[in-house]
């Protein structure tokens, strides 16, 4: 197996403060600054932010937090997770970019998708009704933006261009772009065809269910004659010193964010059994490094993926906690991870 890029991924949430009280947002976001400065630090590979439009969440611009981020550290590479392109403008999201990547001397990615919330169309006065459209026009004049080249394009969701040249371009010519699924074969296939990597949004049930997804993308880009690019995954979680300080650190954060979206979308309430019952078998990885390092290293053996990226923020879990979470992901889950797969791989050659 390839070597494999470990990442660190947050939405943004707003933690509580030593004395129990919710952060401000500006001290949420210095917080997530302070977390990737860390992680930098520690080794890890990428650092990926969010954008979320609601009020439990403190990061609506990602780019700007990532730009910030980016002067601050030398080598972590820096992303979106996801950019909700649906809602915003190509040639901004592009420019935006660009200028992270310049800041980070090429450290800059971003990934597309659709979102997971809806809460951004009609605040910037997209129609849902468009939902699907405003996709696949938007991805589609965003694959011909990165060559950075005059584009020419024309669509139904936003004005034509004609030979349009934008600005700035990168001193690599290449911004690293992902595009974000959560299960939709449609979604898989539209990303083959663009030839763009894939990340799976794996966030709960068994990893082992999206492996078909994988094997859709490589055929679909085989059929396409585009590169099937090593995929992706992320998945939530959270680490601390043993199990169950983990689970009880999460477990009143991740059922009251739970509750709150199962209210928009007919969810009955979370129940601790089902909670439990993911982190034992499903997609949270969440226990002390040696649990989420097993965990992560049969994910990653079972599917193939060439990356993981752990969503290590779940509600208000408190920021001290948040920062130990980081540095025992990158000083000790990682390694161990990285450890794990080389014993497989070593056992697998003396078999062979």
């Amino acid at each position: 197996m390839a070597d494999i890029e470990f990442g660190l991924d947050t939405f943004g949430d707003v933690p509580m403060d030593d004395s129990g009280a919710l952060q401000t947002y500006g001290s949420a976001i210095r917080q997530t600054v302070d977390e990737a400065i860390l992680a930098d630090e520690l080794g890890v590979d990428v650092f990926l932010v969010g954008e979320h439009h609601r009020p439990e969440y403190a990061i609506s611009s990602p780019e700007t937090v990532l730009a910030g981020i980016a002067t601050r550290t030398s080598r972590i590479r820096l992303g979106s997770g996801v950019t909700v392109l649906s809602s915003d403008d190509p040639v901004r999201v592009f420019q935006r970019f660009a200028t992270v990547d310049a800041l980070s001397h090429g450290r800059a990615e971003v990934i597309l998708g659709r979102g997971s919330f809806t809460e951004s169309f009609p605040l910037f006065g997209y129609d849902l009704a468009d939902y699907d459209v405003l996709f696949e026009e938007k991805l589609e004049l965003f694959a011909q933006l990165l060559s950075e080249d005059p584009v020419t394009w024309s669509g139904t969701t936003r004005a034509p261009l004609v030979e349009a040249d934008v600005f700035p371009k990168t001193d690599s010519g290449h911004l690293r772009t992902w595009v974000g699924v959560g299960g939709s074969p449609q979604s898989v296939i539209r990303t083959a065809r663009y030839g763009f990597p894939l990340m799976l949004a794996i966030i709960g049930g068994a990893p082992e269910r999206f492996a078909p997804y994988i094997e859709l993308y490589r055929r679909a880009a085989e059929q396409f004659g585009t590169v099937a690019h090593p995929v992706g995954m992320h998945s939530p979680g959270f680490i601390a010193e043993t199990d169950e300080e983990a689970r009880e650190l999460v477990w009143p954060h991740y059922r009251v964010i739970r509750d709150r979206i199962g209210a928009l979308r007919g969810w009955p309430p979370v129940r601790r059994a089902d909670y439990d019952a993911d982190i034992a078998h499903g997609s949270m990885y969440i226990g002390s490094p040696e649990t989420v390092a097993r965990k992560m290293a049969h994910a990653i053996r079972a599917l193939g993926v060439g990356r993981f990226d752990l969503i290590y923020t779940t509600g208000a879990i408190p920021a001290p906690a948040r920062l130990r979470a980081v540095e025992l992901y990158g000083s000790r889950v990682v390694p161990m991870v990285r450890e794990l797969l080389a014993e497989q791989a070593a056992g697998g050659e003396d078999a062979a």
